[in-house]
C-alpha cells in the first residue's frame, strides 16, 4: 500500500473516474503508477495528458522514451520505475533481458541506432550534469536530424522522470507488474 490515500477503479468519481476510463481503454487497468495521482485529480490529469504526449511523439521512438524513464530512475533508485520501464523494453519492444541489462549497464551499448543513442545519452547527461552540457552537445544532435524542439521534449521527459522517482520513492508505490 501506498502511503498516501489513492482511489481505486472502483470508488473512482468525476474527474478521476473519467480519466480512469481513459487509462483502462489504453492500458486495461490502472497501473498502481497512475493511481498514484489520484489524490489531486488535477496532477492525474497533467500525468495522463503527458503520458499522451509522449505516446504519440512524432519524433521521440517509444523504446528511447521506454530507455530514458528505465535509466533516469535507475539513478534515482527507483525500484517501481525500472522494473516497469524493464518489462516494456522487453515485453512491447521485444528487447532481451540480456539486451535491458546491457543498457541498465553502460548506457552506450544500447541497442539503438546511432540517432536515438546519441538522444538518450544527452538526455542522461543533461539529468546528472546538466552544466556540462553544451553547444557541441546540441549540433551532434542537429546534425543527425533531431529538432530543438525534439531536445527539448526529450530531457523535459528525462526531468519530469526525476519528479516521478521521487513521488513513487515518497509515497512508496507499489510494484504490480
Amino acid at each position: 500500500m501506498p502511503i498516501i490515500q489513492t482511489v481505486t477503479s472502483d470508488q473512482a468519481t468525476g474527474k478521476v473516474a473519467e480519466i480512469y476510463r481513459q487509462i483502462e481503454k489504453a492500458f486495461g487497468r490502472v497501473p498502481n503508477a497512475l493511481q498514484m495521482y489520484s489524490s489531486s485529480p488535477a496532477m492525474l490529469e497533467q500525468q495522463w495528458l503527458s503520458i499522451g504526449y509522449y505516446m504519440n511523439h512524432p519524433a521521440l521512438s517509444f523504446p528511447l522514451l521506454t530507455m530514458v524513464r528505465m535509466l533516469v530512475s535507475q539513478e534515482n533508485h527507483c525500484d517501481y520505475c525500472v522494473g516497469f520501464n524493464a518489462a516494456m523494453l522487453i515485453n512491447k519492444c521485444g528487447l532481451t533481458p540480456e539486451q535491458v541489462n546491457l543498457t541498465k549497464q553502460n548506457p552506450e551499448q544500447a541497442p539503438l541506432n546511432d540517432k536515438d543513442k546519441a538522444m538518450l545519452l544527452l538526455v542522461l547527461k543533461a539529468v546528472s550534469t546538466p552544466n556540462a552540457v553544451g553547444t557541441d552537445d546540441l549540433q551532434k544532435l542537429r546534425s543527425l536530424g533531431w529538432s530543438d524542439s525534439d531536445m527539448l521534449d526529450a530531457v523535459s521527459h528525462g526531468a519530469r522522470n526525476m519528479a516521478v522517482d521521487v513521488i513513487f520513492n515518497t509515497f512508496k508505490v507499489e510494484n504490480d507488474f
